[in-house]
């Protein structure tokens, strides 16, 4: 990582409850720009919760969040919809929109009101979903796809929306591997050859190792660790925070590193 580079995120001391239970504690975090970022940790340990902060979704009990050098509190929401986009764990639509008009529906932020989309909108929509391979579901409506299909559909939203930030909430949890496998490698691509930052909640390690620059480590709603995944993911570390015995096979060249768990 560039440490010339001014950082994206800078989160301080950040707390946050629901009702008497703390959920996150303590939260220091510096993110730079450029990088894709995994964030790993047991269930229940604050993943989903930390990504709400980071999209304003949710705001801090405490501490503070500076995004580009200003407090994230401090953006409309009209102005982080041009620079965060968010893949959500669960996506639930209860009108009958068409897939175009769902994905259409990133390009919103940029769509003056009572104007129609531009040329650029709509081509912006048209490549999202020729990268999600979607076209052909273009005129189904969005409650007749099946799980992986609605999935699909709602990261092509996120890539029309064609901000700097992209944040994944477990975004392939209802996908095969082959359409996950596929997700990746073009939000991996994203980051290496357009330099766009992405913050993505990962359930499977091995996935994570493959495909992320640094990780970020949750537990029991603490930072336990963060830095590059050939640094971090180490089998001390996921015997420690996920009370699993594995033994991690280092990268090399050819091949990211590999995670085996050891079955007792």
């Amino acid at each position: 990582m560039n440490t010339h580079v001014a950082p994206l995120f800078v989160v301080s001391k950040g707390c946050f409850a629901y009702r008497a239970d703390n959920v996150l504690r303590d939260i220091d975090l510096c993110l730079a720009p450029g990088q894709f970022y995994g964030l790993i940790g047991p269930n229940g340990s604050g993943k989903t919760t930390l990504l709400d902060l980071l999209t304003a979704t949710r705001s801090l009990h405490s501490g503070q969040i500076i995004f580009q050098g200003k407090a994230l509190g401090d953006y409309s929401k009209k102005e982080l919809a041009t620079r965060i986009a968010l893949v959500p764990q669960q996506f639930t639509m209860g009108f009958d929109f068409t897939v175009a008009d769902l994905v259409l529906m990133g390009r919103y932020p940029y769509i003056h009101r009572f104007s129609n989309p531009s040329t650029r909108d709509l081509d912006l929509v048209d490549e999202a979903m020729a990268v999600m391979q979607i076209q052909a579901l273009r005129h189904r409506l969005i409650t007749n796809l099946s799980g992986g299909e609605k999935q699909r559909v709602v990261v092509a939203r996120a890539l029309a929306q064609d901000t700097e930030v992209l944040v994944l909430d477990e975004a392939t949890a209802n996908l095969d591997i082959h359409h996950t496998i596929e997700i990746m490698h073009v939000i991996r691509k994203l980051v290496r050859d357009q330099g766009r930052t992405v913050i993505a909640a990962i359930h499977d390690l091995n996935l994570a190792a493959a495909f992320c620059d640094q990780v970020i480590v949750l537990k029991e709603g603490r930072i336990f660790s963060v830095g590059p995944v050939a640094e971090v993911l180490t089998s001390q570390l996921i015997a420690e925070v996920f009370q699993v015995e594995a033994q991690v096979q280092a990268a090399t060249p050819d091949h990211p590193p590999q995670i085996h768990y050891t079955l007792s």
